[in-house]
């Protein structure tokens, strides 16, 4: 028998694994690695000051685009055509591979920019209520114009520059392909593989863990809650659910969308008032498949938004992944339930 006596395990001192089961993998979870001190990289404040109207900003209303098309006078959403586009909906098939290593196959589809608003110097939870339900909407008439061809519909936004975002005006993308991307085909196939065991959709069942023990849960309402999952890699990321069982955005009813508007702004508040800068973040939508997967059965599915932030310790810190992470496995630092617990609960 050992003379040293084993220590009673605490998360918030000792690394241990979390397993993802969205991804059907495993995250290491440092807690004791933020009492290091911090020499490295410390990002450029981001620009304060963004002018409400911009004569030189291809987003703004009235203005003229890279293409020399010019913006319609917008009072509210605005959707175009992707000036460059990483998916076109005629691009020629590649055929035949040779050989097993070398395969490729055809991708078409069509890349969208929606303006949420007509002034640059608005967030979403700067807007008014009225006004992000208006960007809901739209989103959901997106999908079910999309998705009545493509099989997968991606919104998503890059908000700040240290997400790659250089244009300031408030805006997201909506790519649709004729393929099932990486994610969403993982997420799909570990969700079908939860119900099949459990004959219960994952997430709705993980929702319904989380509003019972409290623990990592940011903000919630009677429709919708948002949490720091069990299993995140990013510090402070989220993970948006409904309370009921939705497929898709678009299956949204007018009450859900209303209360869907008001959690985002609340939400989106505390990430803004943590660090009393306009957070960085990207998120997207992961809904059940669309196109020809319409008639099938999707029951697994649950919608469900991510929000990956990239800060660590402050609005100057970001969290990089690389080394260890890009060639093993993801690691975080602090635990959820230490980000959950953070003082953010006034900023709502």
């Amino acid at each position: 028998m050992s003379s040293k006596q084993e220590a009673t395990f605490d998360p918030k001192e000792h690394q241990h694994l979390r397993y993802n089961p969205l991804r059907d993998s495993w995250v290491l979870v440092s807690a004791h690695r933020m009492k290091r001190p911090w020499a490295g990289q410390v990002e450029k404040p981001a620009e304060e000051h963004v002018p409400r109207y911009d004569p030189c900003n291809p987003l703004c209303p009235g203005n003229t685009r890279a293409n020399g098309e010019v913006n319609p006078h917008y009072d509210s959403t605005f959707v175009f055509e992707n000036d460059f586009p990483a998916l076109q909906p005629d691009a020629p098939d590649p055929g035949p591979h040779q050989h097993p290593l070398f395969q490729s196959k055809a991708a078409r589809g069509v890349c969208k920019v929606m303006c949420f608003h007509p002034w640059s110097d608005v967030t979403l939870p700067l807007m008014k209520k009225e006004e992000v339900v208006k960007v809901i909407d739209k989103w959901a008439e997106l999908v079910e114009e999309l998705g009545a061809t493509y099989p997968w519909v991606q919104i998503f936004e890059n908000k700040g520059a240290m997400m790659g975002c250089s244009n300031p005006h408030p805006h997201c993308q909506v790519w649709a392909s004729n393929f099932l991307p990486n994610e969403p085909a993982l997420s799909d196939r570990c969700q079908r593989a939860y119900y099949q065991k459990h004959g219960e959709p994952l997430l709705l069942e993980y929702a319904k863990q989380e509003a019972e023990k409290k623990e990592r849960v940011v903000v919630e309402s009677s429709d919708w809650l948002a949490v720091v999952p069990y299993w995140a890699t990013w510090p402070y990321q989220t993970l948006l659910l409904p309370r009921r069982h939705v497929l898709r955005i678009s299956d949204l009813t007018k009450d859900e969308r209303e209360d869907l508007a008001d959690i985002m702004k609340r939400l989106l508040t505390k990430y803004d008032n943590l660090f009393e800068v306009s957070f960085p973040y990207s998120m997207g939508w992961h809904g059940a498949p669309t196109g020809p997967y319409l008639e099938g059965d999707n029951s697994h599915w649950q919608l469900h938004a991510h929000y990956y932030p990239p800060l660590l310790r402050s609005a100057l810190v970001k969290k990089f992944m690389v080394g260890y992470e890009m060639l093993a496995l993801e690691q975080r630092d602090l635990t959820p339930e230490q980000i959950k617990s953070e003082p953010t609960e006034n900023s709502a």
